[in-house]
């Protein structure tokens, strides 16, 4: 019981790490602009994506256009795009190494097998939450240097978006939900001994029980 709990809550948190990854990947937010002059009224806001850069007015109208060439991108970029899809991807793959091997499913008969399948594809989910760890904390890094850099120029100094956040989140939820599953692999979690059922009596055609289940 205390397994298939350990499953359900890691394999729920592995799912939500996973979309948030996907809804951090496709966002323009990872990076906006940094309003620290003393003007207060602004004309625009810019948001630079993995995919594309946007740019808000004012007036709420907001442009978007998608990178044209991904060699023209810097390393970071570059780095993130990739590692967020396979991410991604693995995410994917690990939820249907642990619904195959879950307690719930009869795709394995076996529960040793079972369990080790679950364990892998916990170690996936953790895989995944280390993957996209990654260009996350790299992107932080780039965007807090060249803040506080005094010759970059004001008007290019960027922030953390909210797709930064969006992801440390999904990659705290991986790396639990991931080392949940990892856990339900324990004996103490599956029972030291396997549940056995007994055999029920057979009864003979005049109503009696067979003589030879009695010792």
């Amino acid at each position: 019981m205390l397994a298939a709990c350990l499953e359900f809550l890691g394999l729920a948190l592995c799912v939500t790490g996973s979309l948030l990854v996907m809804v951090a990947c496709g966002l323009p937010t990872w990076k906006v602009t940094a309003f620290i002059d003393s003007n207060i009224v602004v004309a625009q806001t810019i948001w630079d994506g993995l995919w594309m850069s946007c740019v808000v007015q004012s007036t709420g109208q907001m442009q978007c256009k998608v990178h044209d060439s991904v060699l023209a991108l810097s390393g970071d970029l570059q780095t993130a795009r990739a590692l967020t899809v396979i991410s991604a991807v693995l995410g994917v793959v690990a939820l249907t190494v642990t619904v195959a091997g879950a307690q719930c499913t009869n795709c394995i008969k076996d529960e040793a097998v079972k369990a080790r399948v679950v364990n892998a594809g916990g170690v996936i989910y953790i895989v995944s939450g280390l993957f996209v760890l990654v260009p996350l904390c790299w992107m932080a890094n780039n965007i807090i240097v060249d803040f506080h850099d005094p010759q970059v120029p004001s008007a290019k100094k960027r922030e953390i978006g909210a797709a930064i956040y969006i992801g440390w989140a999904a990659t705290a939820l991986l790396l639990l939900g991931g080392t949940l599953l990892c856990c339900s692999l324990s004996q103490g979690a599956r029972g030291n001994y396997p549940i056995k059922y007994v055999p029920t009596k057979s009864i003979t055609a005049n109503g009696e029980f067979d003589k030879k289940l009695y010792v």
